[in-house]
């Protein structure tokens, strides 16, 4: 490709549109199909379900029933999404989703307006097609709309310092509003993505006696946010059991130490970044090479040369990164609010202004080829991704507690649930909580043993289901839940599901506790090597009912 008609790709109208609405789509397919089984996702949407169901609007548990560790603000944006579309599944992802297009237009928009329409692409671009954001953006989490306030912040910042213009009072009530959307999103981890740039920036314009550009807004609208949170931390300390423990001591302190969370080494976000923001990540290196060898200058020469909302742009990317790796608590997803700075960043590199006219040809063509590598790459990751979810019946849980919603709503019956390794369940099931006990029953290839406490009521008919997928050892499948059916006197019915790895069998236990049934439980279990689903178990289950208490003795055998 030419260096004309690399620029006049770039620029097209019409190649933007294409852009956004490519973006738009692997916001919307990535994840498909929905679940909540993987990346914490059903302890997130389960504190706005709580909300709904149980009137619990600033604190709230997991489904495992403990203390749920973020501040309320994305749960509370959840509830008033679902009440006005009545669909769990829309209220979860909505806000992620909303929030990834909000960053997407703002990123278009000020790239665009700053350093060209060429720029704008290559920013939106790169916020679009990485291994990121179209994963994250209809993620049941808080990594999206922490993104958005934090880039509303450094936004802010970057236009007081291009502007030389000085923070007033409207200025630092809306940092402080911003900020404490931040505080009641995640928390004061918003002090690691930007107070770090901030200081960096200030010592560099002491140094060039630069006193009209600050990036400092003062020191009440930090404070004050950061007071409201701290409200919100006492609250939960005076008058919720375990608040402190589990969300004070174990998810804001122990994120410092090593005894808690699994540490990483200092070096865990780089390389992973660079490869998650591929081939953004490698266009922005070699651009910055070829500049740096253009100007015939040095490292330091290149700094003090550099604008002052430039050297703001990598303030706030760099000192993020430095400040999340020093934590020794580390997760990928983490990271994610340097990515927009990153992308403006590469969009100031891709519109600048050339010292001759060989290199600019050189940098449009790059650009030009990373943007088509990216749409190929992230578009072929995702279809393969989607196809091989739906070939695997990754939402299987997910199919088999609406078809059980539907049966239990159709036939009028009362059910509950058993805990077990897959948070999502109580999700898939309606459920806000587990009335059973034990909390696990599980199978264990040979003797397997449980015991399962039912109220008298309850005990007309009941339920086991055996949810295989994705276990290493076939013969040693976890029961992941139970229900107690309060229903009609039907002997047995049985539900086979379209995804085919669950079944769900109902047998009716009459009052007499000599009379015994078989429950017949399939389990369909998916290799980790992807191989087509196979059966591989078979346990049956004898019940016994004796006063109020049902018990299950049984095994399971390899076909």
């Amino acid at each position: 490709m030419d260096t004309g008609r690399a620029e006049h790709f770039l620029q097209n109208k019409r190649t933007a549109w294409i852009v956004g609405v490519l973006t738009v789509i692997l916001f919307l397919v990535t994840n498909l199909p929905w679940r909540l089984d993987d990346y914490d996702q059903a302890k997130q949407a389960f504190t706005s379900f709580e909300m709904v169901k149980e009137g619990h609007w600033f604190y709230q548990k997991t489904p495992h029933e403990r203390m749920a560790t973020k501040p309320p603000l994305v749960g509370w944006t959840s509830a008033v999404f679902f009440a006005l579309t009545r669909s769990w599944d829309v209220a979860w992802r909505l806000p992620s989703f909303l929030a990834a297009i909000a960053i997407s237009i703002l990123l278009f928009r000020v790239a665009t307006t700053a350093y060209g329409a060429g720029a704008g692409l290559i920013a939106l671009s790169a916020f679009g097609f990485n291994l990121l954001s179209p994963r994250l953006a209809t993620f049941a989490r808080t990594d999206m709309p922490l993104a958005l306030v934090i880039l509303l912040l450094g936004l802010s910042i970057w236009k007081k310092i291009g502007n030389r213009a000085t923070w007033n009072l409207p200025d630092r009530l809306s940092i402080f509003a911003v900020l404490t959307a931040a505080m009641l999103i995640k928390g004061p981890i918003i002090y690691a993505f930007l107070l770090p740039g901030i200081l960096l920036f200030q010592l560099w314009g002491r140094r060039r006696h630069a006193s009209h550009h600050s990036a400092w807004c003062g020191w009440w609208p930090w404070f004050a946010s950061l007071g409201i949170f701290l409200l919100w931390v006492m609250g939960g300390v005076l008058l919720v059991p375990g608040f402190f423990d589990q969300v004070v001591v174990r998810e804001f302190v122990a994120r410092f130490g090593e005894a808690v969370h699994r540490p990483q080494p200092l070096y865990f976000y780089l390389p992973h970044l660079l490869h998650k923001f591929a081939p953004w990540s490698v266009l922005m290196i070699a651009t910055a090479i070829v500049d740096l060898r253009s100007r015939e200058s040095k490292l330091g020469t290149l700094f003090r040369e550099m604008s002052p909302e430039t050297f703001w742009l990598v303030c706030w990317s760099f000192g993020g990164l430095i400040a999340m790796s020093l934590i020794p608590s580390k997760r990928v997803d983490r990271i994610f609010p340097v990515v927009p700075p990153l992308c403006l960043l590469l969009a100031v590199q891709v519109g600048r202004t050339w010292p001759n006219e060989e290199v600019r040809r050189r940098v449009f063509r790059w650009s030009a080829l990373a943007l088509l590598l990216s749409i190929l790459f992230t578009s072929g990751y995702t279809v393969a991704k989607v196809i091989s979810g739906y070939r695997d019946h990754r939402d299987a849980l997910v199919v088999f507690g609406r078809e059980v919603c539907h049966e239990a709503a159709l036939r009028h019956w009362r059910y509950e649930a058993i805990s077990g390794s897959d948070e999502g369940m109580l999700l898939y099931l309606q459920k806000s909580d587990q009335r059973m006990e034990p909390r696990r029953a599980r199978c264990t290839g040979g003797a397997g043993r449980g015991r399962a406490a039912l109220d008298e009521p309850a005990a007309k008919c009941f339920a086991f289901a055996a949810a295989t997928g994705g276990a290493k050892e076939p013969a040693r499948q976890e029961l992941c839940f139970a229900h107690a059916i309060n229903g009609e006197a039907s002997a047995k019915c049985w539900l086979d599901f379209p995804a085919g790895n669950l079944r769900l069998a109902i047998g009716k236990l009459t009052a007499s506790s000599t009379e015994k049934r078989i429950l017949d439980v399939d389990g369909i279990s998916k290799a980790r090597n992807r191989n087509p689903l196979v059966p591989v178990a078979r346990g049956i289950f004898r019940a016994g009912k004796t006063g109020c208490e049902l018990s299950f003795r049984g095994g399971a055998d390899e076909r």
